[in-house]
């Protein structure tokens, strides 16, 4: 297994409860095959710029362990999830 680092930007017009399952669900989706070693819900930011209208998000980061299944898998969810508005999945390098 590999070192993998996510960040995802969830909407901020949805209610609380709804961020957190949210965040439960990709975190279950990452502990299918793989282990979460840090997870760090940042809270509602200002975004760099405009996305999809938006001008605000509750951003989330996860570092987790996991192999190329994982990945795929976490990619396909993200893409037609309507929650989330911007994501990246990287090799962690440190």
């Amino acid at each position: 297994m590999r070192k993998y680092e996510v960040m995802y930007i969830i909407r901020p017009d949805i209610e609380q409860e709804v961020v957190q399952s949210t965040v439960e669900k990709f975190q279950n989706i990452i502990n299918n095959g793989g282990e979460v070693t840090k997870h760090d819900v940042m809270g509602k930011r200002r975004l760099a710029y405009e996305i999809n209208k938006f001008r605000d998000g509750h951003y989330v980061l996860v570092h987790f362990n996991a192999n190329n299944e994982v990945i795929a898998e976490l990619d396909r969810v993200m893409k037609i999830s309507d929650e989330v508005i911007r994501y990246l999945i990287t090799k962690d390098v440190a």
